[in-house]
């Protein structure tokens, strides 16, 4: 795994945020955020590539995950806060602008962003996620935000774990991919066993606040920039019938689909990855 800075970001509330920054260049740097109940660990094989590309890549964890602070007011874990702290944080870190890279939640934020300060979006990749939410991938992720086991005994129950609520998106994957999967969800505690790494009380936000404000007009907002729309083949999220209805607000955006993948694509299949190193390629 290529070397990348550990940094600390103070945002509203008190709290820090984590992200791992990855040297890569003079181009526009990119910015990657997870998913709902993901961090940075993420992006821990995709970053290096997109440095690679030349550019600079800091992967941000939300709070309430990871190595992030959690917030004591589970309601603050919503999009717009997310939003509000991308924002603070690309200021601590004069990042003025940044070709976003962001899956499913992170897709949602970025949205949000260039709806909120066109100027600090370059570019968007989003992934498998759209401004209208398929609802069986909403009551999918309901099910098991927060409720999956906190505490397990050992990396092969976490694994397991993950693998119950996640094996319908990758059907070909291996157990070696299951055990990488654990280590990004969970973190290891002193005496081995592993811990969900991740605030349970998301779960309640997103069952009480919803999962995302509307998001047509933030997607719209997007039309005059490079876009980059990532879709799971088998996704239960992102459908068809919703791409079609994107395209109508923006016409002009690159689209991928990653076959026999579900919700959301890792970003390093070879279909994913040569999308983006080619859109990549046209961003300065």
């Amino acid at each position: 795994m290529t070397a990348y800075e550990d940094k600390r970001i103070p945002v509203a509330g008190g709290l820090t945020l984590h992200a791992r920054f990855y040297e890569g260049g003079d181009k526009t740097p990119a910015l990657c955020l997870h998913g709902l109940t993901r961090n940075a660990a993420d992006f821990e094989e995709l970053a290096p590539k997109i440095a690679g590309t030349g550019r600079d890549v800091l992967a941000l964890t939300f709070r309430g995950r990871g190595a992030s602070d959690y917030d004591p007011d589970y309601l603050n874990y919503h999009p717009l806060q997310y939003r509000d702290d991308v924002l603070t944080a690309m200021d601590a870190l004069n990042l003025p602008e940044a070709v976003f890279v962001g899956t499913s939640l992170g897709g949602i934020t970025t949205m949000l962003v260039n709806e909120s300060a066109p100027e600090r979006v370059k570019a968007a990749i989003i992934n498998d996620v759209g401004p209208e939410l398929a609802p069986e991938g909403i009551a999918r992720i309901a099910g098991y935000a927060g409720k999956t086991k906190t505490d397990v005994a050992d990396l092969e129950e976490a694994a397991a774990e993950i693998r119950a609520v996640n094996g319908v998106a990758f059907p070909d994957a291996d157990d070696a991919f299951w055990r990488q999967f654990a280590r990004r969800t969970f973190r290891e505690n002193a005496d081995r066993s592993w811990t969900l790494a991740y605030d349970p009380n998301i779960g309640k936000a997103l069952t009480e606040v919803g999962a995302a404000p509307d998001l047509w007009t933030p997607f719209e907002s997007l039309k005059h920039k490079p876009t980059l729309i990532i879709r799971g083949g088998i996704s239960d999220l992102l459908s068809p019938e919703i791409i079609e209805k994107m395209r109508a607000v923006h016409p002009n955006f690159d689209y991928a689909e990653i076959p026999n993948v579900g919700h959301a694509p890792m970003l390093t299949e070879p279909a994913a990855w040569d999308a983006i190193e080619g859109f990549l390629s046209r961003v300065p």
